[in-house]
């Protein structure tokens, strides 16, 4: 679907025909985090009963934030194992937090002994709604063609509609493209509770931009060229750097918690690629504040009605 936030307008399209919607002198830029095997399903010690972790951030003192099931029973002092064939990590639970979070110490501190153990013993996160096991193939199936640098629990989906021979028409267009990263975490997808939606917090994940994309935007912006964004959390990023920076983007790393819903000053991006978004989340607030809270209501009408898939593998919507 194509959404013209100016005047509602809507086209409905396929993704192969990008090109014809974006033009040449156009900066595309995509999120080029990956996903790691984060999910670990173990068993308690003493006793044996399953636990599962989905680890969710590496804290600085080396422990690990994470959601574990069932939570109730696992409590600070709570020990577990994680095997498979000659690869185990032991782990205790340190900390507590609220919806079950826990903070968990593994055996293995070095990082890089624990990503190798985690990418021996752990399984890619899924989207809950499907139903199956996570096996080998999902590994590089939930990627992005671009994914390079690991840690993120949940690909930025709007990237999985993009094929390298997608990518090559768009540069052939004159589109140009450039890389930031964002690793994509738990609270990107958590419902906004909250009675009032100002009073929503986004857990901050980590950012990174290198200097060549960061010239590449200013000199886009300097020229009045359009940002085309790939995600939301492409989007995020661009413009919690832009805000803390008096609307330019920096090269460096950081961490971004901006919650982006209507009345919400964009600085950056002029055109967004995304997906279709479940109800109260952060991430249909930002397209509302994009496209506007009664453009975005119709164009989701449409989408029903024209029977769109919706969700990480489901669709995509352009906002020109």
């Amino acid at each position: 679907m194509v959404l013209e936030r100016d005047s509602g307008c809507i086209t409905h399209s396929r993704i192969t025909e990008l090109p014809a919607f974006l033009t040449s002198g156009d900066l595309l830029v995509v999120n080029d985090t990956r996903v790691f095997p984060a999910r670990l399903i173990g068993r308690r010690l003493p006793g044996g009963g399953a636990v599962e972790c989905l680890l969710l951030r590496r804290n600085e003192d080396g422990t690990w934030d994470a959601l574990v099931h069932p939570g109730q029973r696992l409590r600070p002092g709570s020990r577990m194992v994680f095997e498979r064939g000659a690869a185990r990590l032991d782990a205790e639970i340190v900390g507590r937090g609220s919806y079950g979070r826990r903070r968990i110490r593994f055996s293995a501190d070095d990082p890089a002994a624990f990503d190798r153990a985690v990418d021996a013993l752990g399984d890619v996160p899924l989207p809950p709604y499907i139903k199956r096991t996570a096996d080998e193939a999902d590994r590089e199936r939930y990627q992005t063609v671009y994914a390079r640098v690991r840690g993120s629990v949940a690909a930025p989906t709007a990237g999985l509609h993009l094929t390298p021979e997608l990518l090559e028409r768009l540069a052939a267009r004159g589109v140009d493209r450039v890389p930031l990263t964002l690793h994509v975490g738990y609270g990107t997808f958590s419902p906004v509770r909250a009675d009032h939606v100002a009073d929503h917090r986004i857990d901050p994940e980590p950012w990174a931009i290198g200097q060549d994309t960061a010239a590449a935007l200013n000199a886009a912006i300097h020229a009045g060229r359009r940002i085309v964004a790939v995600g939301t959390t492409t989007t995020r990023t661009l413009e919690a750097v832009a805000a803390a920076h008096g609307g330019r983007v920096v090269a460096g790393a950081g961490a971004a918690d901006l919650f982006i819903f209507p009345g919400f000053r964009f600085q950056v991006v002029r055109v967004l690629l995304t997906n279709f978004h479940l109800p109260r989340s952060s991430l249909l607030m930002l397209v509302a504040a994009f496209a506007g809270r009664e453009h975005v209501l119709n164009a989701y009408r449409a989408a029903v009605a024209h029977r769109y898939r919706f969700y990480s593998y489901g669709d995509a919507m352009l906002i020109l």
